[in-house]
């Protein structure tokens, strides 16, 4: 048997022996190892912090890595950075302080315990050095600082209300030409307001007579020869005794308060659902009686002088190219809602004259009827006068006064 082939069982036990104990020295290592490092931050994060530390920095950073990296001492470095944070705005200086309280909350984001020996360790810029001054604060403007609401007063109440006194005593003191002219304007800021209210009253009662045509009223008798007067192509009503002479409007089919206004700045206006002249029945015949001369119109004087017809007096009213002669024999005063005149009268072939009454006003409604005399009657034709279901309640009246309309304004 060959001395090499048989088995050394002592050699085999001797290394299994040695293996094992290097197992348990590398075992006792590690555990040595683990227990040292145990406070150290994970790989985790020292990746984070190590790309923190590649992120591009800023201009006050990249300043501050260039200066200590210079070569220059300690002081040399201190007296560049604060000359360079002195030169900043103040914005800029905001941004450096930024800067670093960003850098010191993320050296001590995971230091739980002071080492024993110093670790050196690269940081950003701005954690290294420190502004040299206090975070600049902002400026308010002067005028936005709020004072205090309420101040102390040590005077006593005599004293205020003899310093009251005296201020307004020394500041309201007039000189006597200044109290002159405060007595005219106010004389004459009254004067204007009393003519106002003065005429608006009685403009029509007291200048109608002055601006009207028919202020000269004429004498002249009764015209008995109706050939003797001249008819004109134009609608006419002409009243020889107060000179009266002017248009009458046919052509309004409305009888609404507001059409007949705008018409009755034309002239008379003859009343749509009231026969025309040389028809059977009432002819209606509607005019101002003086009116603020403000308003617009030529005629709204017209009939300012219609009381002083009596009855026997005559009037005439041209249509067509003829003359119609009306004599009259009643004249009345109405309400202003008695619409009983717009209908037949006391003779089958009349005409009736309506203003307000009294001049200016629109209180009363004075009413002048005459019978047609000429041409005779009996030929008259039949009415063509507008059918209408719309029943009057009021009759025509003047435009508003301006009393009327200052009062209106107010009401409103």
């Amino acid at each position: 048997m060959n001395p090499q082939d048989t088995p050394k069982p002592d050699h085999d036990n001797n290394r299994a022996k040695e293996k094992a104990e290097a197992e348990s020295a590398a075992a006792l290592i590690r555990q040595k190892l683990d227990s040292l490092y145990a406070e150290e931050p994970d790989a985790k994060a020292e990746v984070v912090e190590v790309l923190e530390a590649t992120k591009p920095r800023s201009k006050h950073q990249q300043f501050m890595y260039d200066l200590s990296t210079s070569g220059k001492s300690l002081a040399e470095i201190q007296t560049a950075w604060q000359d360079y944070y002195a030169s900043l705005p103040d914005e800029e200086k905001h941004q450096v302080w930024e800067e670093f309280y960003k850098a010191n909350k993320h050296v001590a984001h995971h230091v739980t315990e002071v080492p024993k020996e110093p670790i050196v360790k690269q940081e950003p810029v701005a954690a290294t050095f420190m502004p040299p001054e206090p975070m600049p604060q902002p400026k308010i403007p002067t005028h936005k600082i709020r004072k205090p609401l309420v101040k102390t007063d040590t005077r006593s109440v005599a004293e205020v209300k003899e310093n009251l006194l005296n201020k307004v005593g020394s500041r309201r003191k007039l000189k006597a030409h200044q109290h002159l002219q405060s007595l005219i304007f106010g004389l004459g800021l009254g004067s204007f307001v009393i003519l106002i209210l003065l005429f608006s009253f009685f403009n029509e009662r007291f200048i109608a007579p002055f601006i009207t045509p028919s202020r000269h009223v004429s004498s002249t008798p009764i015209i008995a020869d109706p050939n003797s007067v001249s008819v004109s192509p134009n609608p006419e009503v002409i009243i020889p005794k107060i000179n009266v002479e002017i248009p009458v409007v046919y052509d309004e089919p409305s009888i609404a308060d507001a059409a007949v206004e705008t018409a009755l700045e034309r002239g008379v206006v003859h009343y749509a659902t009231t026969p025309s002249p040389g028809e059977q029945g009432n002819v209606v015949i509607f005019g101002h009686s003086s009116n603020n001369i403000f308003n617009p119109g030529k005629y709204k004087f017209a009939f300012v002088l219609l009381s002083r017809l009596d009855n026997g007096d005559t009037f005439y009213l041209t249509k067509g190219g003829k003359l119609y002669v009306y004599k009259i024999y009643k004249k009345q005063i109405v309400q202003p809602d008695d619409v009983a005149v717009l209908g037949a009268a006391d003779k089958p072939d009349s005409a009736t004259l309506i203003t307000c009454d009294p001049p200016g006003t629109s209180l009363h409604r004075l009413v002048v009827t005459g019978e047609q005399i000429s041409p005779d009657p009996t030929a008259n034709a039949a009415s063509t006068a507008i059918a209408t279901n719309i029943k009057p309640t009021i009759l025509p009246s003047n435009a508003l006064s301006l009393w009327q309309r200052i009062k209106n304004w107010f009401n409103s």
